[in-house]
């Protein structure tokens, strides 16, 4: 099992969103995806992140005690890049048509969109 340093160095997804309450008070959130509960904020980006870093310390050091799994970073090298989807025809017919508008193959068209709605979310909430 590792030490409470080692899984501190690992490279956990932090995300810090900007954020306000209802009664104005704006401030950032910071979030360890991998780490369920670990959530911490902050006046500026940096206390945030500092704040998250702190709380993780703490998650991960009452989970070391207690004996519970400590999730680790996803390793984006354990994925290929590949996937296969399977779509109506009628779909892939549209999506083609759109790709051949584009001036793009359907590879790039699909990628690109993907990336688009995927990123959509996070470009609403990500500073």
């Amino acid at each position: 099992m590792r030490t409470l340093e080692e899984y501190l160095a690992l490279p956990y997804t932090i995300e810090i969103v900007h954020d306000h309450d209802d009664d104005g008070h704006a401030g950032f959130v910071a979030e360890v995806k991998e780490l369920p509960g670990v959530i911490s904020q902050g006046e500026t980006v940096e206390e945030a992140a500092a704040n998250v870093h702190d709380a993780m310390a703490g998650w991960i050091s009452v989970a070391l005690e207690d004996g519970i799994e400590i999730p680790e970073p996803v390793d984006v090298d354990a994925y290929s890049g590949r996937f296969l989807l399977r779509i109506p025809r009628s779909l892939h017919a549209d999506l083609a048509r759109r790709a051949e508008e584009e001036g793009v193959s359907l590879n790039q068209f699909v990628a690109i969109t993907l990336a688009r709605v995927a990123g959509s979310r996070k470009s609403r909430e990500l500073v």
